[in-house]
């Protein structure tokens, strides 16, 4: 890998084969398990918008699901995350019961939200996702706001800040860099740069493809990592939540990564994304971070049988809580005012 310094994409990723020496097979087929379950959610999430059974546009994040959990794994139920407008493989990757998931994207009553929040309001206080919204950058200074309080109070908790390449073009990120830093926060902040912002190439928008200048420019910790890359994402995010618990904060995790449909729904918009093409899409697909680990896996002895196995599973479970989550009733229309106006 050359020096990141060089600011090329390509100097990052690559094809080379995942290290897996420092993990234990156990930990490794249950972190394979929880991008499997992301993905095959969100294909399933992503069907049910093609053929009209999720009323709401979906923001969906195949090929990205190495990301949170590679980040989710050093996590416990006090620490504080926020996701964005694309947090689906953030809230799974916690262990959100994969019901009640389905039921919000459903809109039935049944959901982590009775309904109401659907795929870009999400909520989970239960595993420690404390929010998701549609507004860019919305919920980064929510997230160094919750950091400060923790650190007032004495808590041994941290707040991960999920954030992509386009937000960090809003104005609010560079003032929550700021404060994070000269409070040391115990923050992480975590830019999935998938290098579309919408449907524009970060090429066209920013001077340089990477982000993590700013971080620097604020004199806070920054490491740039191969986003499909697991292990790697879990070394970082392992030492930086470490040092965060113990005064370090704040960090800045810049993971390069893509997405495979377009910015919204199930299509690929490989023709209406500026300087997406369908080569780039190939291109990517081959840094797969679910193939790349059942390759590693296989060559230090894992028998492919259960991999194929513990896939069907995981599918089965997928079905099973989707089928359930479509029995569920949905909210009355009028049900939503008794959350918004109290009443005698």
């Amino acid at each position: 890998m050359k020096d990141l310094n060089n600011n090329k994409i390509e100097s990052i990723t690559s094809e080379k084969e995942i290290n897996i020496d420092n993990f234990s097979g156990d930990e490794l087929l249950e972190m394979l398990s929880k991008m499997i379950l992301i993905r095959n959610a969100e294909y399933k999430i992503a069907k049910g918008r093609e053929i009209g059974l999720v009323g709401g546009p979906v923001h969906l994040g195949v090929g990205q699901e190495a990301i949170p959990v590679g980040i989710s794994q050093y996590l416990n139920n006090n620490d504080k995350v926020f996701g964005a407008h694309r947090s689906h493989a953030h809230i799974l990757s916690l262990g959100i019961d994969l019901k009640s998931f389905f039921s919000e994207i459903l809109a039935k009553s049944s959901g982590i939200s009775k309904g109401m929040g659907g795929s870009m309001h999400l909520f989970g206080g239960s595993v420690g996702f404390s929010g998701s919204v549609p507004i860019v950058a919305g919920t980064v200074p929510l997230a160094v706001g919750t950091a400060l309080a923790s650190k007032l109070k004495g808590e041994d908790a941290i707040s991960i800040s999920y954030l992509g390449d386009g937000a960090m073009e809003e104005g609010i990120v560079h003032e929550s860099l700021n404060l994070a830093r000269i409070n040391n926060c115990p923050v992480i902040f975590v830019v999935e740069n998938n290098l579309f912002s919408s449907h524009l190439n970060i090429n066209l928008r920013q001077p340089k493809e990477l982000t993590y200048r700013f971080a620097k420019a604020n004199d806070i910790e920054s490491k740039v990592l191969d986003g499909n890359n697991l292990t790697s994402i879990c070394m970082t995010s392992k030492e930086f939540i470490r040092r965060c618990r113990a005064g370090e904060g704040p960090f800045f995790i810049e993971a390069i990564t893509y997405r495979w449909f377009g910015h919204v729904d199930w299509r690929e918009d490989i023709d209406v994304g500026i300087n997406r093409s369908a080569e780039d899409l190939k291109y990517w697909k081959k840094r797969d971070p679910i193939s790349r680990l059942k390759k590693s896996l296989l060559k230090n002895n894992f028998v492919e049988n259960h991999l194929i196995n513990l896939e069907k599973d995981i599918q089965k479970d997928i079905d099973n809580a989707w089928m359930d989550a479509l029995k569920e009733s949905s909210p009355e229309w009028n049900e939503s005012l008794n959350y918004v106006f109290k009443r005698n």
